[in-house]
C-alpha cells in the first residue's frame, strides 16, 4: 500500500476525528486526499464527486427521510403516553413494574419511530418523573431507559438496516426487517431480566391492577399506533408495497393518527421538516463520502489484507466471527452506527460470506453490535440523551449500566452463534430460500 494512502486515510482521518471534526468531513477529507494520490490532483475531484453521487443515487435510500419524518411526527403526536399505558397493562403485574413498563414502551416506540434516541427522549421524559415520584432509584431508572432504547434500532422498521442493505450490495431490506424481530425482542428481554434482579434486590413492588374495563380502553386507545408496525411489515411481506413505499405509508398514517389524537398542528410542520432534513442530510452525506472511502479501500486492498489476517488468525468460523464482533464493539464506542456500517460492511462482509455466513445474519449481528455503542462512551448518543433527560451524570449512570451491557453481550454472542435466531422468520415469510 502506498505510504501516501496510509498517511491520508489511516492517519489523517483519525486525527481529524480526535480534534473534533465531524465524522463525515473527516472521512471525506481523508478519502479525497487518498484518491488524489491514486489518480492525480486533476481528475480526482471529478471522480470523487461522481462516487458521492453514485453512492447516494439509490431508490432504497428514499425510505430514510420518510421513516425519519414519520418518527418525528410520532415523537410530537402524543403516541408515547399511549404506548406507556399499553405497556403498563401487559407488564404492570411484575415487581418494579414502572421500570419494565419503560423497557416495553421503548421497544414499541423505538420500533415505530426507528430511533433509539427518540425513544430514550420521548419515553424517558414521561416515565422518569413518575418513577422518581414512586420512589425508584433515579440512576437505575435512567439506566433502564438508556439500556432499552436501542432495541428499537433492531426491531423494524430500522434505518440502519436500510444503510446496511446499501453497503452490502443489495441484501434484502424486507428480509433484514423481519430478521430483526427475534434479536430485538431478546434485547428487551435481557434488559427486563437485569431489571427484575435489581427490582427484587431493592424490594420494588408491582402496580395495582387497573381493572379489565380500563385495560380494554387503554388497549383500544393505543391499538392504532401499534397497527402502524403491522401495516408496514405486513405490506412488505405481502408484496403490497416496497420498503420505500412503506416509508411513505408510515408518514401518511402517522399524520392521520396524530390528527385523530388531536396532537398534529400546522405550525409544527416547518420544525418537523427541518429536523428531518438535518437528520437525513447527515446520513446521506455519510453514505456519499463512504462511497469514496469504499473505492479507496478496494484499491488499497485493505479488505483483502484484513480477511487474510483474520483467516490466518483462526480456522474456526465462529472464532473469526466473534473476533469481528469484538472489533466492532470497540468501533461502536467511538463511532455512530451509520458510518460504522458504511465503513466496515465492505471490509468484514466478504470475509463472513467466505466463511459461509448469510449476509442477512451478518447484518443483524453487525447492527446489534453497533447498537451497543449507542449506550457507551465516549460517543454514545443514547447514553448522553438519556442522562440529559434524567438529569444524571454519565459517570453514575454508566456504572449502573454495566450489568445491562454484559447481559446484552451474552445475547450478542447467542445471536452470532445461532443463525436461526435471525433467519427463521425471514424464511417462514418466504423472503429467503
Amino acid at each position: 500500500m502506498p505510504i501516501e494512502i496510509i498517511l491520508s486515510l489511516l492517519v489523517l482521518t483519525p486525527i481529524l476525528l480526535i480534534i473534533g471534526c465531524p465524522i463525515g468531513t473527516s472521512i471525506c477529507v481523508g478519502s479525497v486526499l487518498s484518491m488524489c494520490f491514486i489518480l492525480g490532483f486533476d481528475s480526482s475531484p471529478l471522480v470523487s464527486a461522481t462516487r458521492i453521487y453514485s453512492g447516494m443515487n439509490s431508490f432504497a435510500l428514499l425510505a430514510i427521510p420518510f421513516f425519519v419524518l414519520a418518527g418525528v411526527i410520532m415523537n410530537t403526536g402524543g403516541i408515547a403516553q399511549r404506548l406507556i399505558n399499553l405497556a403498563k397493562v401487559f407488564i404492570g403485574f411484575i415487581p418494579g413494574s414502572l421500570l419494565h413498563t419503560n423497557t416495553v414502551a421503548n421497544m414499541m416506540f423505538g420500533a415505530i419511530s426507528g430511533s433509539g434516541v427518540a425513544a430514550a427522549a420521548a419515553i424517558g421524559s414521561v416515565m422518569l418523573p413518575v418513577e422518581k415520584k414512586e420512589g425508584y432509584d433515579p440512576v437505575l431508572s435512567a439506566s433502564v431507559n438508556i439500556a432499552s432504547a436501542p432495541s428499537g434500532m433492531i426491531i423494524p422498521p430500522s434505518n440502519i438496516f436500510i444503510i446496511y442493505s446499501l453497503a452490502s450490495g443489495g441484501a434484502s431490506v424486507a428480509a433484514l426487517f423481519i430478521a430483526g424481530y427475534i434479536p430485538g425482542i431478546m434485547w428487551g428481554l435481557a434488559v427486563i431480566a437485569v431489571t427484575a434482579y435489581f427490582s427484587w434486590k431493592l424490594k420494588y413492588k408491582a402496580q395495582a391492577f387497573i381493572g379489565v374495563k380500563q385495560s380494554v380502553l387503554v388497549i383500544i386507545d393505543a391499538l392504532p399506533a401499534v397497527l402502524l408496525i403491522i401495516i408496514i411489515i405486513g405490506g412488505i411481506i405481502s408484496g403490497a408495497f416496497t420498503p420505500t413505499e412503506a416509508s411513505c405509508v408510515a408518514v401518511l398514517y402517522s399524520i392521520l393518527l396524530s390528527c385523530c389524537y388531536r396532537s398534529f398542528h400546522i405550525k409544527d410542520i416547518p420544525a418537523m421538516l427541518l429536523s428531518t432534513a438535518k437528520t437525513t442530510g447527515l446520513i446521506v452525506f455519510l453514505i456519499g463520502v463512504s462511497a469514496i472511502l469504499g473505492w479507496v479501500l478496494a484499491y488499497a486492498k485493505i479488505p483483502n489484507m484484513i480477511a487474510s489476517a483474520l483467516i490466518s488468525f483462526a480456522d474456526t468460523p465462529w472464532v473469526i466471527l466473534l473476533g469481528m464482533m469484538a472489533i466492532m464493539l470497540v468501533v461502536g464506542c467511538v463511532m455512530d452506527p451509520s458510518p460504522a456500517v458504511l465503513i466496515f460492511t465492505p471490509i468484514f462482509l466478504p470475509v463472513a460470506v467466505k466463511l459461509g455466513v448469510d449476509p442477512i445474519h451478518f447484518g443483524v449481528m453487525m447492527v446489534f453490535n453497533l447498537s451497543l455503542g449507542a449506550i457507551t462512551p465516549p460517543v454514545g448518543p443514547i447514553l448522553f440523551t438519556g442522562c440529559r433527560v434524567a438529569n444524571q451524570t454519565i459517570e453514575a449512570v454508566f456504572t449502573r449500566l454495566l450489568p445491562f451491557f454484559f447481559a446484552l453481550i451474552v445475547v450478542l454472542v447467542l445471536v452470532t452463534i445461532f443463525p436461526a435466531l435471525s433467519l427463521t422468520l425471514p424464511r417462514w415469510a418466504g423472503l429467503m430460500s
